[in-house]
This record gives structure tokens, C-alpha cells and sequence, in this order.
């Protein structure tokens, strides 16, 4: 039976599994999303054809709440915090939240505990829900250009 906390050959059950396993998963998330910013970085999303255009935008054209987030991506991708924030805070917001959850998982790796587990009380859904919400709204309203991508 092989499953995440089984013994690796050689090892008796039981035993916990080392720092290197610990953190594979973790590493492996890290290459991806690095690969991930990386292609974004070099292939720069203000170019038009490179990447399919937002279907919301196209059909309607309203503001999606993740339109401009591959500009974001780029944008931090070339260390432009600003032009980030001007493409699409939310996302900028979310790859923060992101990278600190990351970094307290590695923490815990290694030091042998187990994963952060992300169990967010409903209120805290529904408000970001509601703030997404609203943020969608003003960018699409004349007087929240300034949130335009």
C-alpha cells in the first residue's frame, strides 16, 4: 500500500517521512507556479494574440473581476508592483495571500508539522465574495476606469 505518508524501502513503519519528502510536494507547487509566471513574463499578455481573450469582456463588454490578472502576472513578473496594482489589485492581493500560505506550509515541513490547513469561516467567504463583488461593479461603472486593466 502506497499512499503520502507511507514508508519509504527500507524504512520501518511508522517512521515519519524525511525533510526532502516533506517538502517535494511544496517544491513541486513552487516550480509550477514559477514556470507559470516565467512563460507570463516572457510572453507579454498586452500583446494581442497570445492569449484568448476574456469571454465576458468579448460578449459584453464588461469587466470581468479577473480581467487584467495575466497583465498583473506580468507586470509582477518584471517586478512593477504599480502597474500590478493598475492591471488588477485582487489578483496582486491573491498572489501575496498565496505566497505567504506557501511560505508557512515550507515552515512547517520542515520543521515536521503538518500542512496549514485553510478552513476560512463562511463569513469571511461571503465578504470576499461581496468585496469581488463590488469591485467588479466600479470598474464598470464610468467613474472606476481608473480600475480598468
Amino acid at each position: 500500500m502506497h499512499g503520502v505518508n507511507a514508508p519509504t524501502p527500507g524504512t520501518p513503519p511508522g517512521t515519519p517521512p524525511g525533510r526532502a519528502a516533506r517538502l517535494a510536494v511544496p517544491a513541486g507547487l513552487l516550480a509550477a507556479v514559477a514556470g507559470a509566471f516565467a512563460y507570463v513574463g516572457v510572453v507579454d499578455p498586452n500583446e494581442p494574440g497570445h492569449y484568448p481573450a476574456c469571454p465576458l469582456l468579448r460578449l459584453t463588454g464588461l469587466y470581468c473581476p479577473g480581467c487584467g490578472g495575466l497583465r498583473s502576472a506580468h507586470a509582477v513578473a518584471h517586478g512593477d508592483l504599480p502597474a500590478a496594482l493598475q492591471a488588477n489589485a485582487p489578483a496582486v492581493l491573491g498572489y501575496a495571500v498565496c505566497a505567504v500560505l506557501w511560505t508557512v506550509w515550507v515552515v512547517r515541513a520542515t520543521r515536521g508539522g503538518p500542512p496549514p490547513r485553510i478552513d476560512p469561516p463562511p463569513v469571511l467567504l461571503w465578504s470576499l465574495g461581496v468585496l469581488l463583488l463590488a469591485f467588479t461593479v466600479v470598474r464598470n461603472l464610468p467613474f472606476g476606469g481608473w480600475l480598468h486593466p
